[in-house]
């Protein structure tokens, strides 16, 4: 008995062993299979796009086919007013949001400039507290500027990678046809690559996460355009500088739960102030008041709540999510944890029928 444990001891020891050291030579090869890690990853990522638009407008196309059109004719149409109309949006915004980012561009030292001069004032006034205070308020703000210093910088290196990546813009709007095109086809294939023992299984899970997310995508993508429009309109009303890119960054920071208002108001309410304190007034107040819309208008009518997720849940998704990825960890915290809840719940449900 004793010497069969020991048996048993050794080979579960020279598994180990073994998986050790094939994972030492696979990282030692990394020069080789890292290069080509990168070639795919940069495929991957028009895939990724399309098949996220694709998954947006699919239900609008079985909508409009369930009322009697013809599937081709409903794809052709909802592809070329989706891609027609982004063109036309982005070809009528391009030359104003041109112009406001040169601007904010050549008065950019002026406002780094004004914001130090606050910082310094703001070291002045806490002079007088204690050392211990005064130590805990540097570190403090230190941490902050440099937290928010990182986040501009992820944002600022996002969207370069995407305006230099031009090449995407073109096979994008050729994936999604062929994907919408053919999607009951790309259904059909996977159903039958499916193990039969997990089909059924793999069609109940893909429905719940559809159910779960796909809800939640795309409601959260039309409040984001809303509150961006209206930002934007608000914020032209009222007078401050760069409105349509303050209103932009304020629709794709709503997109993150909680964090979101606070990240996309913050540009806005530093622009206004470097500009007058009644504008700075003016500034807060439409922000709260885009806030009561989003909280009790937009949100509830056209989200609800799809994730059924706990508040505490989602605050240490976003927590984790901006710890291990910035900001596109906060932007995907939420419809991860949402899957993961999914695969949770169908993992019960299978060991308790085992």
């Amino acid at each position: 008995m004793e010497k069969s444990k020991g048996v048993q001891w050794i080979i579960k020891l020279s598994i180990t062993i073994l998986v050790l050291l094939c994972l030492y030579i696979f990282l030692q090869l990394s020069p080789l299979w890292l290069p080509v890690l990168q070639v795919l990853s940069r495929v991957a990522i028009p895939l990724l796009i399309a098949a996220i638009i694709t998954y947006l407008l699919h239900p609008v196309i079985e909508n409009a086919h369930a009322y009697g059109l013809p599937r081709p004719v409903a794809v052709l149409i909802i592809y070329l007013l989706f891609f027609g109309g982004l063109a036309s949006l982005i070809t009528a915004a391009f030359p104003y949001v041109i112009q406001q980012l040169r601007e904010f561009i050549d008065n950019l030292p002026q406002i780094i400039q004004q914001i130090q001069q606050w910082s310094n004032l703001f070291e002045r006034q806490i002079s007088s507290l204690p050392e211990g205070m005064q130590n805990q308020l540097a570190d403090w703000i230190t941490s902050l500027e440099g937290r928010a210093e990182s986040i501009g910088e992820q944002i600022l290196d996002t969207i370069g990678s995407i305006l230099s990546s031009f090449i995407y813009f073109i096979v994008i709007p050729f994936l999604v046809f062929y994907l919408l095109k053919d999607y009951q086809l790309i259904e059909k294939v996977a159903w039958y690559v499916t193990p039969k023992k997990w089909r059924n299984e793999g069609v109940a899970f893909i429905r719940d996460v559809d159910q779960s997310l796909g809800n939640y995508i795309r409601g959260q993508i039309l409040v984001s355009m809303c509150v961006g429009l209206i930002a934007m309109l608000g914020l032209w009303l009222i007078g401050v500088p760069y409105p349509i890119i303050l209103g932009l960054f304020i629709g794709m920071t709503d997109i993150i739960p909680y964090f979101g208002a606070f990240l996309g108001a913050f540009p806005a309410v530093i622009v206004a102030a470097l500009h007058s304190w009644q504008m700075l007034i003016f500034t807060v107040l439409l922000i709260f008041i885009l806030q009561q819309i989003e909280g009790n208008i937009l949100s509830p009518v056209i989200v609800g709540k799809s994730v059924h997720l706990h508040p505490i849940l989602i605050m240490i998704a976003l927590l984790i999510g901006v710890e291990t990825a910035g900001v596109l960890g906060l932007v995907l915290a939420v419809p991860i944890l949402s899957v993961v809840k999914v695969v949770l719940l169908h993992l019960r449900t299978n060991l308790l029928n085992h």
